[in-house]
């Protein structure tokens, strides 16, 4: 019989609990092939207090939406949940050129948009690592390569917007550059940069409580790295911790995933 466990009591760092399709697809986007057998799944979720029947059911709906495909009891990771695996994997090693000083700005097209529109691509442009200026206009400074953002985002975006570049005058852009809230993420950046050495360092593989305990502080701080802001140093506050934030997770995963395929090993 599965032994399920009771939640993290770091989960209380999550601004939801982490749901069984979370921790099915997290865990297979850190895998270089994101497939497992459907058991080891149903243990996965285990550690973190789900129940069996809950772990199958997610199992069958992410089938359903195109999340997964299953071949004989393996999943594999499919959909736009793996066309993410890119740009994951990019912002924890950005390639950041020289900024020229200019701005990307997508105008929303005239014409009516239905409510989940609007919706899908406020995601965007979060997942763009844009911020409106005001409703249906989108910006941040021109220094990312497209292959920094997910592209079924950028097929979102690019659906509704058209793409213009700007050079706004030094009071407009202090203001812009505000509104990534870059002292909030700085300050959470370095709170999540201790919990991860501390998980680095106590996960181990023999105990799935630290393993457990590991991965909701590496999802918080994968989450985090994703949503850094990537601002040109320009305009950046001195010592921006992304660097350090990026370097600590890539210690972390590779304790981590160690520790992980031993767990499963002696399963």
């Amino acid at each position: 019989m599965i032994q399920e466990r009771k939640a993290s009591p770091l989960a209380g760092l999550l601004e939801r609990p982490l749901s069984p399709r979370s921790l099915i697809g997290s865990l297979l986007l850190g895998m270089r092939r994101p497939r497992m057998p459907g058991a080891r799944l149903v243990e996965w979720c285990a550690l973190f207090g789900v129940a069996e029947g809950t772990a199958r059911v997610a199992l069958s709906r992410m089938v359903d939406r195109g999340e997964l495909t299953t071949t004989d009891g393996m999943y594999e990771l499919a959909g736009h949940l793996r066309s993410r695996q890119p740009a994951q994997d990019w912002s924890l090693h950005p390639a950041l050129g020289d900024w020229d000083g200019s701005w990307l700005l997508g105008v929303v097209a005239p014409g009516p948009r239905s409510a989940p529109e609007r919706a899908a691509l406020r995601d965007a442009g979060r997942r763009l690592r844009l911020v409106d200026l005001r409703e249906g206009v989108w910006t941040r400074p021109d220094n990312l390569p497209r292959a920094a953002g997910a592209g079924d985002a950028w097929q979102t975006a690019d659906a509704q917007c058209t793409w213009w570049s700007a050079r706004p005058d030094k009071a407009t852009v202090a203001d812009v550059v505000a509104r990534f809230e870059p002292g909030s993420w700085a300050a959470r950046a370095r709170m999540l940069h201790g919990h991860l050495e501390s998980a680095t360092a106590a996960v181990d593989a023999a105990d799935g409580a630290t393993i457990a305990d590991a991965f909701v502080v590496g999802a918080l701080a994968l989450r985090h790295v994703r949503a850094d802001p990537l601002l040109p140093t320009e305009l950046c506050e001195r010592n921006w911790p992304g660097a350090d934030l990026r370097a600590t997770y890539r210690e972390y995963q590779a304790a981590f995933s160690t520790a992980v395929r031993e767990w499963f090993r002696t399963r």
